[in-house]
């Protein structure tokens, strides 16, 4: 969506950025400039990774392959306004480009929920149904299930950016965030915005509750099937292969239930903005050292990589 809603006079929008104390920003910016190649080095690493060893060629890595470039495009939908804002002291913004970032922050959180999801639901089909996997979470099914989540994705961004712009907006345009975000766009929209905020309620509740819920219920079949099995071995390597997995989930999915099942405050912006910072930025950093660092098989693959290195030189 890219037209202007009806009566809309603000060409531009002021993104009043992550705090105010000019001395703060040099500082920030030196901390997500190093936190941004960081995770652009890890995820883009991971995927290279990946997709070079012919060991981690299963549905899983697969999966998690597309989740690192989603963290990656994440991070770069927010990152570089954030740095640029925090040295600059125009931190204007273009109703187009708000709406762009707003299409492209939406459509990127809604593809971590169900790319997470996906991977539980692979995790649940290998440890629960280990006879049927390859047939179940055959290359083609994995293909179209990421291609689902992408159109659900699109359109998932296509209707909530259309549910903020399609209202006027005839005066402020100050936005108390470092991002376009929904609700503080929405705080600055001329008329009542109760439909709209009903619209967002529904929309963002079917893309993390219905997802989540279908983590929960995965991950509850395969605590029934590890629970019966009677190798211990058997045990502790199919918890391994999910144990990254689920520090994921917790973290992604902990911060987003915080910042719209907490309370509304005076200070609930404010807070907005550090928790958003949570799952926009550290989270897409975090996720691939989470998956190299508590998965025995991407350790294995790196050694590999680093020692055919040394040894080739």
């Amino acid at each position: 969506m890219t037209a202007k809603g009806n009566n809309t006079s603000v060409t531009h929008f002021i993104l009043l950025g992550l705090t105010a104390q000019a001395h703060l920003q040099p500082l920030l910016f030196g901390i997500f400039l190093l936190i941004y190649l960081v995770t652009l080095t890890g995820n883009l690493g991971l995927i290279a990774l990946i997709s070079t060893d012919p060991n981690l060629n299963t549905p899983m890595y697969f999966f998690l392959c597309a989740l690192s470039f989603i963290d990656a495009c994440y991070s770069s939908v927010v990152t570089p306004r954030l740095l640029a804002d925090l040295m600059a002291t125009d931190k204007s913004i273009s109703y187009t480009s708000c709406v762009a970032q707003m299409a492209f922050l939406v459509l990127h959180g809604t593809l971590e929920c169900l790319m997470l999801a996906a991977m539980a639901y692979d995790r649940y089909v290998a440890i629960c149904h280990p006879l049927f996997y390859h047939r179940l979470m055959s290359k083609s099914v994995c293909v179209k299930l990421v291609a689902v989540a992408y159109a659900l994705g699109i359109a998932n961004a296509a209707v909530q950016t259309q549910n903020v712009f399609r209202l006027s907006y005839c005066g402020l345009n100050r936005v108390n965030h470092y991002f376009c975000d929904i609700p503080p766009v929405l705080q600055l929209a001329c008329g009542d915005t109760s439909q709209a905020r009903i619209i967002l309620y529904i929309f963002s509740a079917l893309a993390t509750v219905t997802t989540f819920s279908g983590i929960v219920i995965s991950y509850m079949y395969i605590l029934v099937t590890v629970g019966r099995m009677s190798s211990t071995t058997g045990r502790q390597k199919a918890l391994s292969t999910c144990a990254s997995h689920f520090t994921a989930i917790t973290l992604f999915y902990g911060t987003v239930f915080f910042m719209y099942i907490k309370p509304s405050t005076g200070d609930s912006m404010d807070q907005d903005k550090v928790v958003s910072v949570f799952y926009s930025i550290i989270i897409p950093m975090l996720n691939p050292l989470i998956y190299s660092l508590r998965n025995k098989e991407v350790k294995e693959a790196l050694k590999r990589k680093t020692h055919g290195k040394i040894f080739t030189q």
